[in-house]
């Protein structure tokens, strides 16, 4: 199987550099061209998979709120990275819970599970102490200065 891959990448990379120049030319595509094209290719692709019209609509929806969050000034690549993953954690949240009856405090008790809580608990709190602690210097220069 690796084999198969490292021959399908060298009959790629022989096919593709030929055509580096006609990829090139794709660039010089105006957007309001490209765009549609796009479109289209992605929804026959989400209707390819299952064969139902509503993955259409719930592609479009999304398209929406992307659009939207894009001119609203969010950015939408955390939304996105949290769909990938999203119902794999869950799973594993359920497995995890199912293993400890139910009880939350499990993932405290082993090693791995507390270490990674401490270290998620820091990257969240860390901005908020650096806040506190340049307005608190902020203030104490202020102070010292007044005091000059």
């Amino acid at each position: 199987m690796v084999n198969s891959m490292h021959i399908g990448n060298i009959l790629l990379l022989i096919m593709s550099i030929p055509l580096v120049g006609l990829f090139v030319k794709t660039l010089r595509v105006r957007a309001t061209i490209l765009a549609p094209i796009t479109v289209l290719i992605s929804l026959i692709g989400v209707h390819t998979v299952n064969y139902d019209v509503s993955d259409i609509g719930l592609v479009v929806v999304f398209g929406a709120v992307g659009y939207l969050m894009k001119k609203l000034g969010f950015d939408p690549g955390p939304l996105v990275l949290a769909f990938v993953p999203g119902s794999l954690l869950e799973d594993s949240l359920r497995r995890s819970l199912l293993l400890f009856d139910g009880d939350p405090t499990g993932f405290l008790t082993r090693p791995i599970s507390g270490t990674l809580l401490v270290l998620f608990l820091v990257v969240v709190l860390l901005p908020v102490i650096r806040a506190a602690l340049a307005r608190r210097w902020s203030t104490d220069r202020r102070n010292t200065k007044e005091l000059v």
